[in-house]
């Protein structure tokens, strides 16, 4: 069975982004060691332009060799006018609103999101599924997730979008790992407990 990984970046309390969602403000932490870090241990999460304008594109995935994202993550690149910003990895986009997808290497979900992820996970690979985001996303996924990835940079933004856009409910994680920056970043990488 894959594992279904979110891994996302968040404030230090707990939010992926401002009100609407923007989360720009964390770019300032980017630097050279951190950055740097992200290329080598998580090649497959930077996007394919980064990834071609640092040359990893020869990198074989280490981790991940598909990404599902949501609607107003996907809209993101979608206003930079790219259809596949994961184009690397198989695409998968949960969106009831896109009729047709803008891109052959995307593939929309607009039925039951459960069940298509359960195929996904069942599939034979040794890598696991990115989940990129967002917040809606990862609240109605949350019983799927199996490990979180949480890049916490040293903001605090007071409110703003959820790491999880989803109802109240206890889910048990185990830390499984804690990695520090010069820059004050934490990686912090949680396992669930089934």
């Amino acid at each position: 069975m894959r594992k279904l990984t979110y891994f996302v970046a968040c404030s230090i309390d707990g939010f992926i982004g401002d009100p609407s969602g923007d989360a720009s403000s964390m770019f300032a932490f980017l630097d050279e060691q951190f950055f740097g870090h992200l290329a080598a241990e998580y090649p497959e999460t930077l996007p394919t332009a980064t990834r071609e304008h640092l040359g990893l594109t020869d990198r074989e995935h280490r981790r991940f060799d598909t990404v599902i994202q949501g609607r107003g993550s996907y809209q993101v690149a979608l206003d930079a006018n790219v259809t596949s910003p994961y184009g690397h990895l198989r695409e998968y986009v949960a969106s009831r609103s896109i009729e047709a997808s803008p891109d052959p290497n995307v593939t929309l979900i607009s039925g039951d999101l459960v069940a298509a992820v359960r195929e996904l996970k069942a599939e034979e690979s040794e890598l696991g599924i990115y989940l990129c985001g967002g917040s809606q996303l990862a609240g109605a996924l949350l019983d799927e997730i199996d490990e979180l990835i949480i890049k916490t940079y040293p903001q605090v933004y007071g409110a703003g979008m959820p790491m999880f856009g989803a109802g109240f409910g206890v889910t048990d994680f185990t830390l499984d790992g804690v990695q520090t920056f010069d820059n004050g970043v934490l990686i912090r990488t949680y396992r669930r407990k089934r």
